[in-house]
């Protein structure tokens, strides 16, 4: 499916001609160019203000009809606490709104809802989900949100085939691991490290890139096929460690690379304070994350700093589906974060196959092996490896202290 039909006529036409000015530079951050460091010059890149949903999606309601067992039961799992728990209580939220807004609808499906924390963390995420897939009622489970702690817990699942949806672990490599209830509810990193170097050299007019990336599965895999994609813009890489609070080594090189852009492959509890100390020692160029950078917390915890940072995501910006936004903040307080919409779509797919009558796991892990509907995020429909067909890299910035789409990049 074509996702550009998401977008109206008009924000299309807006982003598309402001791209064919060639984004063109206006004047320079405010204090100029750094001796010490990158000075890029600011790019006005409009912000996405409204989508359109799409008509035939599915959701979780369906006809109304359905009847099921009372013990079936969906499962997250995934990090409810940790360093970057927001993540993963993003999708969690969109799960339970999902299941709410279907068992609203059905009264003879009631279908339950058990969460698994897994904290992120590779090493503690086999614990919680060996007890998901003890579980007989659990015929499905969305999760788990990273990708290092998918790579830890994919045989468990594949050794009782359970069928799982993750809708945010990117690494590429999960795939390859012949597991065939894995299914990827977004672009992997082999398709947004490529948008990301167009969108830095593209876009955002960056001539001398940095990378620097954590040892995260997924930092690794998004810092390399990132690094692919710049070629000669690519000036200089460095490592650092989940759970680092001093990058003054890696910020001395980036100085000295005098990079206009850095890009941080990584998640957001070490990318803010990353960015927030890049700033104070005098950079003036432009921060780049990715999706594990994109939430409202990279915000607060980078405080000012934050003002030079854009990000890369395989996600669509629910908060601009109206239904959907105004749903998910009565449900939660706030306003959809990254990936809570492909939660609440990744439970959606489980929850029709529930009322088609796949009410256990083998028939439910067929239901999704052969699915092929359009998602409010998306069209759903998978490869023989648990790959999403034709999946769209969103481009983000910060303004005005929030973070807002500008539309899809890398195209």
């Amino acid at each position: 499916m074509n996702r550009k039909r998401v977008m109206t006529t008009l924000a299309a036409a807006a982003t598309l001609g402001m791209l064919m000015a060639g984004c063109a530079n206006t004047a320079a951050p405010e204090g100029g160019s750094s001796s010490e460091g990158g000075g890029g010059a600011a790019v006005n890149i409009p912000a996405l203000t409204t989508i359109d949903t799409p008509k035939d999606a599915v959701l979780p309601a369906g006809d109304g009809k359905a009847t099921c067992p009372a013990t079936t039961t969906l499962a997250y799992v995934g990090a409810q606490t940790g360093p970057n728990a927001q993540l993963g209580i993003n999708i969690f939220n969109g799960v339970q709104l999902a299941i709410n807004e279907h068992n609203a609808a059905n009264a003879d499906c009631q279908v339950v809802f058990k969460k698994f924390d897994t904290e992120g963390d590779p090493n503690k995420a086999t614990g919680p989900v060996t007890q998901a897939t003890k579980e007989e009622g659990i015929i499905g489970v969305v999760g788990l949100p990273f990708s290092g702690e998918s790579k830890a817990t994919g045989n468990i699942f594949e050794q009782v085939k359970l069928v799982h949806v993750t809708p945010a672990a990117t690494n590429p490599d999960l795939t390859n691991n012949g597991w065939t209830t894995f299914f990827r509810g977004l672009g992997n990193d082999a398709v947004q490290g490529p948008a990301a170097a167009k969108f830095m050299t593209g876009k955002l007019e960056a001539k001398k890139v940095y990378i620097v990336q954590d040892d995260s599965e997924y930092g690794i895999g998004l810092g390399k096929t990132t690094a692919e994609g710049l070629g000669d813009a690519l000036v200089g890489t460095d490592k650092v460690t989940q759970g680092q609070k001093d990058f003054s080594a890696t910020i001395s090189k980036i100085m000295n690379s005098k990079a206009d852009a850095v890009f941080y492959s990584g998640y957001y509890a070490e990318g803010a304070p990353f960015d927030q100390q890049l700033v104070n020692k005098g950079y003036k160029g432009t921060f780049i994350g990715p999706d594990g950078l994109k939430d409202d917390q990279f915000i607060k915890q980078a405080g000012d700093a934050s003002a030079n940072a854009y990000f890369t995501c395989p996600c669509i910006p629910g908060e601009l589906l109206p239904t959907f936004a105004k749903d998910y903040k009565a449900l939660a307080g706030i306003d959809p974060g990254t990936y809570s919409i492909e939660g609440y779509d990744a439970a959606t797919v489980l929850l029709s196959g529930i009322d088609a009558g796949n009410q256990d796991r083998a028939s439910l892990l067929e239901w999704v092996k052969t699915y092929d509907k359009d998602g409010l995020s998306k069209h759903y429909k998978w490869n023989d490896k648990g790959e999403l067909q034709a999946p769209t890299v969103y481009g983000y910035k910060t303004e005005n202290g929030k973070i807002v789409p500008i539309g899809p990049i890398g195209e």
